[in-house]
C-alpha cells in the first residue's frame, strides 16, 4: 500500500500534459477554423428636425358646458390644410397673468377703480386651481403679485396698483412674455385689461411685440376700452364739447312762460365748439390710434384661440369677465408634431391651425395662427 501512492501523484501530473499535447495535435492536423463574422460598422444616425406644437383647444358640450374627458381620437388637426393626429390632450389648470393698463395721457373713460374693479372680476371668475399673477403698467410694467393660488393677494395686488401719465405697452408685453418664459406650465393664459396705445412705441414695435406672443404659446384674452374711448373722444374732434351749454333760465322759471316762449326757452341749444386746433389734432391722433389699437387687440386675442371683449360700457365690461374666465377654464392642452419641420423654412414658419371634433356632442374651438421659431443650438 506504501508503493500505490507515488504512482497515483505520476499518473495526475502525466494527464495535464497528454491532454495540452492533443489539442496541438489537432490544431495542426489542418483543419480550418471558422473564420469569426466582424461586427457590422454601425451607420450614422439620422437626425430629424421635428417640433411639438403646443395649443389650447376649447371642448364644450352642445348645451355649452364644459366637456370632460376629450382624447386624441376626438380631434381633427389642420395645419395649413394638412391633417395631423393629435399626440397627446391633457387638461391642466391654468397660469393667468393679468395686466392692468393703469395709465395713459389722454384717458377719459379708463380709470384705475374701473380697471381694479373689472380685475377683481375675472380673478374671482377663475377656478381655485388656477394659479394668478398680477402686472400693471403705466409708466413702465410693475410685477405686483408672483404666481399665486392665494385669491386674497391676487386682490390686494389689483388693489395696490398706481395711475401714471403715460403708458408702456409694448414694455408690459415683453415683460409678459419674459414671466411665461420661466414657468413650466404648458396652460398659459394672459388677460389684458387695456385700450392698447403706447405713449411712445412706434407701430413696428407693437407688431414685433405682438409677434414675440405669437411665438411663446400664449393664449390671449382682450377686455378692451379702446371702444369706449374712441366713442367718448369722437364727437370732440369735431370741435364738439360734450359738456351741454348752460340753460337760458332755470326750468321752474321757464315752466312758468307762456307756450310760445316756454318752448324756445327749452329748446335745445346750440352746441359750444373748441377753436383750440393744436388740441383738436391731438384728439384726432389719439382717437385714429385707439381705432388701430382695438383691431390689434381683436387680432392677437383671434391668433392665439383667446376672447376679445370690446364693450361699449364698464358694466358691460364687468359682466364679460365671467365669459373670459369660462374660456380659460374650458381649455386641454394639446400637442402635436408637425409633418413640415420649421427647418425646411429656414427657421421661421407661420403656421394657421384649426381644430375641430369628430366626437359626437363634443364642440371644440381652436383656430389660431402660430408664429413658430427654430431655436438655434448652442455653440460648441
Amino acid at each position: 500500500m506504501m508503493h500505490l501512492k507515488p504512482q497515483r501523484s505520476l499518473l495526475f501530473g502525466i494527464l495535464p500534459a497528454i491532454l495540452l499535447l492533443a489539442s496541438a495535435a489537432i490544431a495542426q492536423s489542418g483543419r480550418v477554423s471558422p473564420t469569426p463574422i466582424p461586427s457590422p460598422t454601425p451607420e450614422p444616425e439620422l437626425k430629424i428636425s421635428t417640433q411639438e406644437i403646443k395649443l389650447n383647444v376649447l371642448a364644450f358640450d352642445e348645451r355649452g358646458d364644459f366637456f370632460k374627458g376629450v382624447t386624441t381620437d376626438d380631434l381633427v388637426i389642420r395645419e395649413d390644410n394638412i391633417l395631423h393626429q393629435a399626440t397627446s390632450v391633457r387638461y391642466l389648470p391654468a397660469n393667468v397673468l393679468v395686466v392692468m393698463d393703469t395709465g395713459g395721457e389722454m384717458r377719459v373713460v379708463k380709470t384705475l377703480d374701473k380697471t381694479r374693479k373689472v380685475a377683481i372680476a375675472l380673478i374671482n371668475s377663475l377656478r381655485p386651481e388656477d394659479k394668478v399673477a398680477v402686472m400693471s403698467y403705466a409708466n413702465k410694467p410693475e410685477i405686483l403679485s408672483s404666481w399665486t393660488l392665494d385669491r386674497t393677494v391676487s386682490r390686494a395686488a389689483v388693489n395696490s396698483s398706481n395711475f401714471g401719465t403715460r403708458s408702456a405697452f409694448v414694455d408690459a408685453l415683453d415683460m409678459a412674455a419674459a414671466i411665461f418664459a420661466r414657468t413650466e406650465s404648458d396652460n398659459n393664459q394672459l388677460v389684458l385689461i387695456t385700450d392698447g396705445t403706447d405713449s411712445s412705441a412706434t407701430a413696428a414695435q407693437k407688431t414685433a411685440a405682438f409677434d414675440r406672443l405669437r411665438a411663446a404659446n400664449i393664449t390671449i384674452h382682450v377686455l378692451s376700452y379702446a371702444a369706449m374711448e374712441a366713442a367718448d373722444i369722437e364727437p370732440r374732434t369735431k370741435g364738439k364739447t360734450k359738456t351741454p351749454p348752460p340753460k337760458a333760465m332755470p326750468d321752474q322759471i321757464a315752466n312758468d312762460l307762456p307756450n310760445g316762449a316756454r318752448d324756445v326757452a327749452k329748446a335745445p341749444k346750440a352746441r359750444v365748439f373748441v377753436v383750440d386746433r393744436p388740441f383738436l389734432a391731438r384728439l384726432k391722433t389719439r382717437e385714429k390710434d385707439l381705432v388701430a389699437s382695438e383691431k390689434q387687440l381683436e387680432k392677437i386675442a383671434e391668433d392665439t384661440n383667446g376672447e376679445f371683449i370690446g364693450p361699449m360700457s364698464i358694466d358691460e365690461m364687468e359682466d364679460k369677465t365671467a365669459l373670459v374666465g369660462r374660456m380659460i377654464d374650458s381649455a386641454y392642452v394639446v400637442t402635436y408634431a408637425p409633418k413640415i419641420p420649421v427647418s425646411a423654412q429656414h427657421g421661421v414658419a407661420e403656421r394657421q391651425i384649426e381644430v375641430t371634433s369628430k366626437r359626437p356632442g363634443l364642440v371644440v374651438q381652436a383656430k389660431r395662427r402660430v408664429l413658430l421659431i427654430e431655436s438655434q443650438p448652442p455653440e460648441q
